[in-house]
């Protein structure tokens, strides 16, 4: 995504409060372009353009969980209308929105079991505090953990651009993720429950003293199978690396140490089957994300990179890629071990 710099007139001028501030670009998000608005130790706002995979309409989501989660008594980001009262301003067809800061620390890795097991238990507070909401939501991303059709664009990314200057190293990859993809599990018997959708440990908030306080970036809340909810957790949380660093591995203290989080907030209505498919979910996850990281290394048209380090999005994309199939093998070969741990952990069978 291009930096805006300054941020549009019109979209600032569309929250009087926020005009005349200092605005800083947050570089970690992958999607969305974020600034912080107010001076450090004294923001005052978050200020964000979607991203174009986002319409309007997800901020009447966002508005009614966070409204939802208040009202439970967890912290988290509501939105700040307009001066209209609109929940978002829409600029040259880009969607813009601001979110009341939450003073709180973000980390692209866990470092040790204390910090994975606070992550597990905001979760769980998250989906405790979800269980009885009544919401019929109005922004949809598809099926977005359909693995086959993620399958499907990988293949025709290769079929479309082999004049690529990466084809040659994607190609071998995309041939080892496919090996893998001859036993998906399916999912769609379990229950959808309401979830975040993208538990990347980035999107937890800590304070100083490593307390998880929020769950951020809610534009991917919906329904989900829980096992598909909590793998994409665990395969961010569990892996001592970021996500384009290799080797990528499965740290099993950790996720011990998160399902304990998470076992001591856990709702009542997980079934069994649903814990009996969390290892499985894990799995599949770090596959279908390698499988749309190789896709982007080639159509280099949806994540976000970092050129600091990388020569292009398509080579940072590869590296992302890389790690995520290391770690789909690596998840693989602990599969008994994680499930022993599930089962300690959830007593399911």
């Amino acid at each position: 995504m291009s930096l805006i710099e300054p941020i549009p007139k019109p979209v600032v001028s569309s929250w009087t409060r926020l005009e005349g501030k200092v605005c800083s670009r947050v570089d970690s998000g992958l999607i969305n372009e974020t600034f912080l608005v107010g001076e450090r130790g004294h923001r005052e706002a978050v200020l964000q353009r979607l991203h174009p995979v986002f319409d309007e309409t997800v901020n009447l989501d966002i508005d009614a969980v966070t409204q939802w989660l208040s009202h439970k008594g967890l912290t988290t980001p509501r939105i700040i209308p307009t001066d209209d009262g609109s929940l978002y301003c829409l600029h040259e067809s880009h969607v813009w929105r601001a979110l009341t800061f939450i003073d709180g620390k973000s980390r692209q890795t866990v470092e040790n079991p204390e910090v994975a097991f606070e992550a597990g238990a905001l979760v769980g507070r998250f989906h405790n505090a979800l269980g009885d909401f009544e919401h019929d939501y109005y922004f949809s991303r598809g099926n977005v953990h359909d693995t086959a059709r993620h399958l499907q664009a990988l293949q025709a990314a290769r079929d479309g651009r082999r004049n690529h200057p990466l084809y040659d190293r994607v190609a071998p990859l995309a041939d080892r993720l496919v090996r893998h993809s001859d036993d998906l599990h399916d999912f769609s018997a379990l229950p959808k429950r309401h979830v975040h959708g993208d538990l990347k440990i980035s999107n937890v908030l800590y304070d100083e003293s490593d307390h998880a306080v929020c769950l951020i970036d809610l534009d991917t809340v919906c329904r989900m199978a829980w096992p598909l909810e909590l793998g994409d957790a665990l395969r961010s949380w569990c892996n001592p690396r970021e996500e384009d660093r290799r080797p990528a591995s499965l740290d099993l203290e950790l996720v011990d140490a998160a399902l304990a989080g998470y076992a001591s907030q856990q709702p009542d209505y997980l079934g069994r089957d649903e814990q009996q498919a969390l290892v499985p979910g894990l799995s599949q996850i770090c596959l279908e994300l390698a499988a749309r990281f190789l896709t982007d290394a080639l159509e280099e048209s949806y994540f976000a990179w970092n050129p600091d380090r990388y020569a292009s999005r398509g080579a940072h994309n590869l590296a992302r890629a890389q790690a995520m199939l290391e770690l789909h093998e690596d998840v693989l070969k602990k599969r008994h071990e994680a499930e022993l741990i599930v089962r300690d952990r959830f007593g399911a069978a």
